[in-house]
C-alpha cells in the first residue's frame, strides 16, 4: 500500500513538473506565421496574459504584442494610461473574434467605469493594429506613439466573456479582473 501511494505521488509531481515546464511563458513563445521578434517580455501577473514589446527610443514609439487566454465570443484589451492608475481615463487596443471566424482590432478610450467600447481615436498614435486568434489565444499587435509620457507607464489589461452587436460588453468585477494593472518601463523592461 506504501509502494503504492509513493509511486503514485512520484508520479503526480513528475506531471506537474512537466507541465510547468512546458507552460508558454513569454520567454519561450514564438509567434506562429510572422517573423516577428521581440526583445522584451512580461508574463503579466493576473488574467492569462503576457505582455512582448520592442522600443525604440530614436523614436519613442513601441512595437507590442499582447496576447491572453480567451475563446470565442470573448474579448481582450490592453491599455495605457498616461494620466493616472487603473482602468479610467485609459487608452485601450481591443480584439475580438467574429462569427465568421476574423479577428477585429481597433481602439477606444476608457472614461468612465461604463465606457462605451465604440471605437475612437487615442491621444497618441496607433498604427499597424492587427489581431489574431490561435489555439484559444487572442493577439493584439500596434505599433504605438510616439508616447510623450517617458519610459514608464501604467498600464492595464482585460478580457471579459461577451458581445453585443460586436461591441465588447463588462468585464467581470472581481478578482483579476480588478487586479489586472501595473507600472511598466518600456525601455529596462
Amino acid at each position: 500500500m506504501a509502494t503504492t501511494s509513493r509511486t503514485i505521488l512520484l508520479f503526480c509531481i513528475l506531471i506537474s513538473l512537466f507541465l510547468i515546464s512546458s507552460a508558454q511563458s513569454c520567454s519561450n513563445y514564438t509567434f506562429s506565421g510572422t517573423e516577428k521578434t521581440f526583445k522584451s517580455c512580461r508574463d503579466l501577473p493576473y488574467l492569462q496574459a503576457h505582455l512582448h514589446w520592442n522600443y525604440i527610443a530614436s523614436t519613442r514609439k513601441v512595437d507590442i504584442a499582447y496576447r491572453a487566454t480567451q475563446t470565442s465570443p470573448g474579448w481582450i484589451a490592453w491599455a495605457i494610461n498616461p494620466t493616472g492608475e487603473g482602468m479610467v481615463g485609459s487608452e485601450a487596443l481591443v480584439a475580438f473574434l467574429n462569427p465568421n471566424g476574423s479577428m477585429t482590432g481597433y481602439t477606444t478610450q476608457i472614461d468612465s467605469y461604463n465606457p462605451s467600447m465604440q471605437p475612437r481615436a487615442l491621444r497618441f498614435r496607433v498604427s499597424n493594429i492587427r489581431a489574431e486568434y490561435s489555439n484559444d489565444e487572442m493577439i493584439i499587435f500596434a505599433v504605438i506613439g510616439p508616447l510623450n509620457t517617458g519610459t514608464t507607464v501604467n498600464h492595464v489589461w482585460q478580457v471579459g466573456n461577451s458581445l453585443s452587436d460586436n461591441i465588447p460588453q463588462m468585464h467581470s468585477t472581481s478578482g483579476p479582473n480588478i487586479q489586472s494593472m501595473e507600472q511598466l518601463d518600456l525601455q529596462s523592461g
